[in-house]
């Protein structure tokens, strides 16, 4: 079962995160009052974030987060996959096609792309996205963070 979020899962929630912000799937560590502040937005039903809870009958099983925004590129609507985490006891249970199925479903009324990043080092996740559809964009992305 695929849900969003709600305020009873903040501390699972933040849980996931940190151990997805420990792994191969990104480059680094983010401070917890970034998760927090996530997560607040998310619960505010903000147009910009949504945030989705895997469920298995043995409990909860990952999350999704996605961003949306607006691409002339694109030529309208991008949902951004920004995070699919499965925790490691559900993996290989097909659980990240689905979320990325979900998605697909919720959104492609209105979506002209859907697009996510992956690190080098996380092939399997690759491979995932390969498998749905997914292709390389030649990009460089940089950034500016406002401390």
């Amino acid at each position: 079962m695929i849900r969003e979020l709600t305020k009873d899962d903040k501390d699972i929630f933040i849980s996931m995160v940190k151990e997805f912000y420990t792994s191969d799937a990104v480059l680094y560590s983010i401070p917890e009052e970034n998760i927090v502040n996530t997560f607040n937005e998310a619960i505010k039903d903000s147009p910009y974030v949504k945030i989705y809870i895997m469920e298995e009958e043995k409990g909860i099983a990952g999350y999704g987060q996605i961003s949306l925004s607006y691409s002339n590129e694109a030529g309208g609507l991008v949902v951004w996959l920004e995070e699919i985490y499965i925790r490691e006891d559900f993996r290989g249970l097909g659980l990240g096609g689905k979320f990325l199925d979900f998605v697909k479903n919720e959104f492609s009324a209105d979506a002209k792309r859907f697009r996510l990043e992956i690190s080098e080092s996380n092939m399997d996740a690759k491979r995932l996205y390969i498998r749905n559809g997914y292709e390389t964009l030649d990009y460089l992305q940089m950034v500016c963070d406002i401390k």
